[in-house]
């Protein structure tokens, strides 16, 4: 699909736009949300500039070759020709991808939430190693993870665990994860060497920034208890930990930090989390049900990926792609290449899409 100069031409006519205005703007709110759009026009007008640039030298060329008066020039334009010839069909695809509609949380910061789920102490172990390989691949990143809520098993590893990741295209990059991981691995409890099956849940929920979600005071129930845990000095000896109920949809968030203050704040913003994401996930499924089972459904009922151990994989169901990287993975340090993949994958689908549009 060739990318018509008109759609060039609007694409360079609103960057210049927005810098214009970026320039004479006073307004913060205003000079904020123009900064934004430059910054994501800036990239996109650029190679639509040099896609530009390589049609007219190319139209130039064939010029002097039809012309045929010059044959030094002549010789120099055939050259040319052929180099941009080579080169066109991949700028037009490089800005193709480039315009390809972006996921309006894409910049998002997250909530990661990750659940043991069948498999009892070896999917609390699992949950732990997710938790891991997850954190490594955001230091990897430059992102900041702050642990949120974290109920530990007696083995080891989590229950369950939520964490805050910051930073800019988290989200982008980490929407897919959300489902269900499977591992494959013999129990360091299993005597007899069997090889046990397991599983954890992962749900990648984008932070709301910039967006209202109303919560009135009556629709929130607030208990305060005292934190549980294993033990130790580590169990708060107050009631500090705070459950935080919103009433119209049930969804329930405890958090147990030693500051009372400090959890209902946490609450509250994991809270305003779960809202944004139940009303964004209500909307994408009911405009977008045919997409079920595609890269991008992120349905967290469905087996994504499976991690086995003893023949060193990892598997992602979606796009059928198998790794025998398995430590690397889980050290976080070569996530990228399954995350990268499924980016790959998503932003495939969409270009099809827009070409039979």
């Amino acid at each position: 699909m060739s990318i018509q100069d008109a759609k060039l031409d609007q694409v360079i006519d609103r960057f210049d736009q927005v810098e214009a205005r970026l320039g004479a703007a006073a307004d913060p709110e205003e000079i904020v949300s123009l900064s934004k759009e430059h910054a994501e026009l800036k990239t996109v007008a650029e190679k639509a500039r040099e896609l530009k640039t390589a049609r007219d030298s190319l139209a130039e060329a064939d010029a002097i070759i039809e012309d045929g008066s010059d044959k030094d020039m002549v010789e120099l334009a055939e050259e040319e020709r052929q180099d941009l010839r080579k080169r066109l069909p991949e700028l037009e695809r490089d800005l193709q991808l480039l315009l390809i509609p972006k996921d309006r949380d894409d910049d998002a910061s997250i909530m990661i939430e990750i659940r043991a789920g069948t498999g009892g102490d070896e999917a609390a172990l699992f949950a732990g190693d997710l938790f891991r390989m997850y954190e490594r691949y955001a230091s990897n990143q430059g992102w900041k993870v702050e642990v949120v809520e974290a109920s530990e098993a007696e083995v080891g590893g989590y229950k369950e665990i939520i964490a805050s990741v910051k930073g800019k295209g988290v989200f982008g990059k980490m929407k897919f994860e959300s489902g269900v991981h499977r591992v494959q691995r013999v129990p360091v409890t299993e005597s007899g060497g069997r090889i046990h099956t397991s599983a954890a849940t992962v749900a990648v929920l984008p932070e709301p920034e910039n967006v209202e979600i109303e919560i009135k005071d009556e629709d929130l129930r607030i208990d305060t208890m005292r934190a549980s845990g294993a033990g130790g000095q580590h169990v708060n000896k107050t009631e500090s930990a705070v459950r935080m109920t919103h009433i119209p949809s049930g969804i329930v968030v405890v958090s147990s930090e030693k500051s009372q203050h400090q959890n209902r704040a946490i609450a509250m913003q994991v809270l305003k989390t779960r809202l944004y994401e139940k009303e964004r996930r209500e909307k994408d499924e009911a405009r977008a049900a045919e997409r079920k089972g595609q890269v991008g459904s992120g349905d967290r009922s469905e087996r994504i990926r499976t991690y086995n151990f003893p023949q060193g994989r990892v598997s992602d169901h979606r796009i059928n792609l198998t790794l025998y990287k398995l430590d690397e993975i889980l050290s976080g340090d070569a996530l990228d290449e399954v995350i990268d993949a499924l980016l790959a994958e998503d932003q495939a689908a969409k270009l099809a899409a827009m070409e039979d549009a």
